[in-house]
Parts: structure tokens; sequence; C-alpha cells
């Protein structure tokens, strides 16, 4: 079981930034690739940026070259840095781990980010 712990989310005016925090429980951490999603409301959760364990990462387009995803295994924690916000990222932010190939993954109680223009 992984248990995960989002922090770092509040309001901003647009331009700004924020880092996002997710801070996972147990020992394993290293293994689990970790991804932030998103969900605006009336919208479906969708795919920002994932770290794999090999350190592989992937953005969505609408937030590439803006948000940056990274981790400290020392630490068991994720981090979202996200600059020169817009309006339309707006939204609850989710912590994933997950491991390919196995039937297992877990999900973090969100964030809320709200950015106002």
């Amino acid at each position: 079981q992984v248990q995960l712990v989002e922090s770092g989310g509040g309001s901003v005016r647009a331009g700004g930034s924020l880092r996002l925090s997710c801070a996972a429980s147990g020992s394993a951490f290293s293994i689990y690739r970790m991804g932030w999603y998103r969900q605006a409301p009336g919208k479906q959760r969708e795919l920002v940026a994932v770290i794999t364990s090999l350190l592989s990462t992937n953005y969505a387009d609408s937030v590439k070259g803006r948000f940056t995803i990274s981790r400290d295994n020392a630490k068991n924690t994720v981090y979202l840095q996200m600059n020169s916000l817009k309006p339309e990222d707006t939204a609850v932010y989710y912590c994933k781990a997950d491991r390919p190939f196995f039937p297992e993954n877990y999900w973090g109680q969100g964030t809320q980010v709200t950015v106002s223009s």
C-alpha cells in the first residue's frame, strides 16, 4: 500500500508560480511511476506530467515549457513546479503512483490550484 499526500496548492494571479509536493508513504517509492493529474469543474481528469522510475518525463502539451516534474527518492516526494500559470490551469491537482504492467495504482486526495486573471 502507498499513501499519497499532496500539498502546495493555493491561489495565485496569472503569470505566477506554485510548487506542488506529493509525499508518499512506504519504502518502495523509487520503483513507482509518479504522475500529476488535474481535474477542472465539469471536465475529465487529465494527465499533466509523469516521471518514471528511470527519471524519464512526459508532459501534456498545454503545460510543456511551463511545468516541471521532479522526484526526490530519498524524501519519497514528487514535485510539480508550475510557472507562468494561466487561469485555465485552475483545477484540483492529484498525485498518482503506479507500476506499469502491475494492477496497482494509488491516488492522493488532491490539492486545489486557482489562477485568477
